[in-house]
């Protein structure tokens, strides 16, 4: 995006770089590289001219010569002007290939001698312009680059469009910007006259949450919260230069908005909408103010806050462009966020507190007419903090959680000092509101603030209490906390019970002990009982359930059982750590696909009822691991991404939901990113020390590197899954599910033995808890142990009833994986169709799942053609014998002439592990390189 000159701006920032803009500047990318041109279109400060820089200079070096020009509106009745940026300083290379009359058009044209103009020199100047692109194309690849295209002068459009529609094949192309307004932006197509036929049109939209938090750190306003950001992002409707601007404004002010109240818009910002404002008359200004300081504000509620000529107000600032017209939408619609907000800022105080005084009595919704109380009077006041209080209550219940932490501040900024409820146990409510909300910035602030002052031991740890929530995964950062807050509970058994639920959580996720977890989560349930406080006990026992349930303890069903028994709590039922979320986990694991997904849909919906943004966002992830399972792909990876998107956009378990869409990636997506998503998962568990989901993101590593096929790359990631996990005393395999793609991958690295020893050990624990799916994989799994030693029938016997279980159980995608396994076994029975024909059934199981990476693997296979490690000539048989199977094909296909890519493709692994297997080839054998394989394999033959 573009920032003004004369705005503010950080030194240390790139003005060039392109943030937020990676699809929208990669599609332009590609149209340039096949030699066409573009048009990128949007309106005022989304970010054009940055992203027209970017192209500019990243096309400059492929191109000998660059044209520029950068029109403005102050001189856009210029004739030619345009034309004069462009031709300028090139005229004199070009001007002796110019036929005389062409070449005085011209000149008389870019100096404004002679008083050429287009009505007298309209063919000669039209085609001088051809021509002049014509010869210098002749000397190698043009580019021409026009900002603003919106303010080039007429001439200059007119012929450049001639000559633009009759380059044909010459090498020029054209780089254009130019302003629209609206969604749609019909109106650049009068501009598309001005280019190639071929140009593409781009246009650039709103930033999404996520990208203004980008675009906001990049330029160093990183102590804004997010819930400022949020704020930001909906006062600049995704515009990055408004956004900037009242980041600026507000990093650099000492003074934070009201709760309740929008944002101060900077000076910078306000002279844009100001102008028009000053067209109003006196009256429609005080109407649209009323207007900007309602939620929802229609002509109805204007008439009842006192606007008489509301109608008339209204259509007066929609003509100049202030309000958006809709015959269908009753609400009335700034044209801009900002606008609303400038006309807000730029009222004085009193006006403000009396357009909040009429809507106070005028809105319909009792949480409207609380804020708007709220707003019209000054200092403290009983009464209207008892109704900001139950306005909050309302919204909470609404489930509008963070509506109802902005009216909890409003009400504890209402209430006297000596009240009962006090203003910091108001405070404590709205921090806990913002939690839920998925504000942790907010909540702690509000957390720290109170602790400042509060001496009442049960406010204080219920203010760490959010100082711990609000940490998130990050629990390591502040260990500096439980001894104060266990300081702080004394001996009191509600209290304790809250501080030892939290070190249960700590035990889990800094230091990875699930066994020290569990007996923390049994010690705050006990506690709880004790104290008589029924919802941390519940939320002790799901936690205590969980953890025994990942441990593979016997005790897990039963504690799943006291987790639900009655009566429940409302809120722990549909939160993301409560004992639906630990039955749902245990039915997953149990393999009771369809029942898990009737429970987490159902959790879903309860979430989002209740506006509960973190457990949404868990949910969302949990969904589609379930779909992801059940072999429905295309399901879970709109799922994943959904969930990944809230992660970003609130900053809540962004490390989980890139766990999982890289697995969703790299079952139905794309591989790459998969790789990208896996490594930001893991980056996200070491810098907050979380080991727990350290160990999915590095199983989801390894899983994406499987499927890229980079074998030797998937045991290393999962080894080390399988050191934490050992660590962490996590003995179920249907945790991760990792374990078959582990022993998988160790027999393409030829590595059989360790195969085995692990799949044998799993079993062990799969067997015990009756995890029916996990074994099922792990048959998968060795079988391909038992082909790659020569057991081709055994192998093929073991893969069917593999295949047959996980289809009855439902695994989908593990289903069309045993089919895929065992095609290349079917190929090399006697009287096997040629070809596809053994693929079949695995190409259909694909398709069926959404698994676009594994269809690509099929597809290979087939091209690759049948493996056939026995090929090795018999005279060569006996100084294989000391060989791994990976090591004999590997060897074999080095016999045959084949490349190391060759061997990689058709044994579908990485050429890396076809080096390092070749280097163990060597060894054993006692050679040098791949010559002497050669020669050993003709030695033998020869005999």
């Amino acid at each position: 995006m573009t920032v003004r000159r004369d705005f503010k701006d950080p030194a240390r920032c790139r003005p060039d770089l392109v943030i937020g803009r990676e699809e929208p500047f990669a599609e332009a990318r590609e149209q340039l590289a096949r030699g066409g041109s573009v048009l990128l279109h949007g309106p005022a400060g989304i970010g054009k001219s940055t992203v027209l820089r970017a192209l500019a200079a990243e096309n400059a070096g492929g191109a000998p010569t660059v044209l520029r020009c950068s029109a403005t509106e102050s001189e856009s009745h210029l004739p030619f002007l345009a034309l004069a940026d462009l031709f300028g300083l090139v005229l004199e290379r070009v001007s002796g290939a110019l036929p005389a009359a062409q070449r005085t058009a011209l000149e008389s044209a870019l100096t404004g001698r002679g008083e050429s103009t287009l009505q007298r020199d309209g063919l000669a100047l039209r085609l001088a312009v051809l021509s002049t692109l014509r010869a210098l194309a002749a000397e190698g690849p043009v580019l021409l680059v026009a900002d603003d295209l919106q303010w080039l002068d007429s001439a200059s459009a007119e012929l450049l469009g001639f000559a633009a529609r009759r380059l044909g094949d010459a090498p020029v192309q054209m780089l254009c910007a130019v302003r629209t307004e609206g969604t749609e932006g019909q109106e650049y197509d009068r501009h598309l006259r001005a280019c190639p036929p071929d140009t593409r049109v781009v246009r650039l939209g709103p930033f999404s949450r996520a990208q203004v938090s980008a675009l906001l750190d990049h330029r160093g306003y990183t102590s804004l919260s997010r819930t400022t950001v949020r704020d930001i992002h909906r006062t600049s409707d995704g515009n990055p230069l408004f956004a900037l601007e009242l980041g600026r404004a507000l990093a650099e002010s000492t003074a934070r908005p009201r709760p309740g109240e929008p944002l101060p818009v900077p000076t910078s910002l306000r002279a844009l909408v100001l102008s028009r404002l000053e067209m109003l008359s006196d009256d429609a200004r005080r109407t649209l103010l009323v207007a900007s300081a309602g939620a929802r504000p229609t002509p109805a509620l204007l008439h009842a806050a006192g606007r008489e000529h509301a109608e008339e107000e209204t259509a007066q600032a929609a003509a100049l462009g202030l309000l958006a017209t809709d015959p269908e939408e009753p609400a009335l619609r700034f044209a801009h966020p900002l606008i609303s907000a400038a006309l807000y800022a730029e009222a004085p105080a009193h006006e403000r507190r009396a357009a909040h005084a009429a809507l106070s009595t005028a809105a319909s919704d009792p949480i409207e007419r609380a804020r708007h109380l709220a707003l019209a009077t000054t200092g403290t006041d009983p009464e209207v903090a008892a109704r900001l209080a139950e306005a909050a209550a309302l919204a909470r219940d609404r489930g509008a959680p963070s509506v109802a932490a902005s009216l909890g501040l409003l009400a504890a900024r209402r209430t006297p000092a000596d009240s009962t409820p006090g203003p910091d146990e108001r405070r404590l409510q709205a921090a806990e509101d913002a939690i839920t909300a998925g504000e942790a910035d907010l909540a702690r602030d509000i957390a720290r603030e109170v602790l400042t002052r509060a001496t009442v031991p049960a406010e204080r740890v219920r203010a760490w209490m959010v100082v711990i929530e609000a940490a998130g995964q990050a629990l390591g950062d502040v260990d500096a906390v439980f001894p104060q807050v266990l300081a702080d509970a004394g001996d009191d058994p509600r209290l304790l019970a809250l501080v030892h639920y939290q070190l249960a959580w700590r035990e889990l996720v800094v230091d990875g002990d699930f066994d020290k977890a569990r007996r923390e989560a049994a010690h705050a349930a006990d506690l709880a009982a004790r104290g008589a406080d029924r919802r941390t006990e519940l939320m002790a026992l799901a936690f205590q359930s969980s953890t025994e349930t990942l441990m593979g303890h016997p005790d897990a069903p039963t504690t799943i059982k006291r987790a639900l028994r009655e009566p429940q709590d409302p809120y722990v039922a549909c939160h993301h750590n409560g004992a639906g979320t630990a039955r749902f986990r245990w039915l997953l694991m149990s393999d009771q696909l369809p029942e898990a997904r009737k429970s987490i849909t159902g959790l879903l919906r309860e979430a989002r009822r209740r506006g509960m943004v973190e457990s949404e966002v868990h949910f969302l992830r949990f969904l589609a691991d379930t779909e992801l399972r059940s072999g429905h792909c295309g399901r879970a990876l709109d799922l994943a991404r959904e969930s990944l998107r809230l992660a970003r956009d609130s900053g809540i378990g962004e490390g989980a939901s890139a766990m999982l869409a890289s697995l969703a990636e790299a079952s139905g997506g794309d591989v790459e990113r998969a790789l990208a998503l896996a490594r930001e998962a893991a980056d996200h568990a070491e810098v907050d020390g979380d080991q727990m989901y350290l160990s999915r993101a590095l199983a989801a590593f390894g899983y994406a590197q499987s499927v890229a096929g980079d074998a030797a790359g998937a045991v290393r990631s999962l080894r080390r899954v399988r050191e934490l996990e050992q660590g962490m005393g996590i003995t179920d395999p249907a945790r991760g599910r990792w374990h078959g793609d582990l022993a998988e991958a160790l027999v393409r690295i030829g590595e059989p033995g360790e195969a085995q020893e692990l799949i044998n050990l799993t079993r062990g624990h799969a067997l015990r808890l009756d995890r029916a799916g996990v074994l099922a994989v792990l048959d998968r799994a060795e079988a391909l142990v038992r082909a790659a030693r020569g057991e081709h029938e055994g192998a093929q016997k073991q893969l069917t009833s593999a295949q047959d279980r996980l289809g009855r159980l439902g695994y989908g995608l593990e289903e069309a994986r045993a089919a895929f396994a065992l095609a290349p076994l079917r190929a090399r029975r006697p009287g096997a169709a040629p070809g596809r024909a053994p693929y079949d059934e695995a190409a259909r199981l694909f398709r069926r799942c959404r698994a676009l990476p594994w269809l690509r693997q099929v597809d290979a296979a087939v091209a690759a053609g049948p493996v056939e490690p026995e090929t090795v000539p018999a005279a060569t048989s006996a100084a294989l014998d000391g060989l791994a199977s990976m090591e004999r094909q590997v060897a074999s296909l080095v016999m045959e002439g084949a490349t190391n890519r060759e061997i990689a493709a058709r044994l579908f692994i990485s050429v890396k592990t076809v080096e390092a297997t070749l280097t163990r080839v060597y060894r054993k054998l006692g050679i040098r390189s791949r010559v002497d394989i050669v020669r050993l394999a003709a030695g033998r033959r020869t005999k």
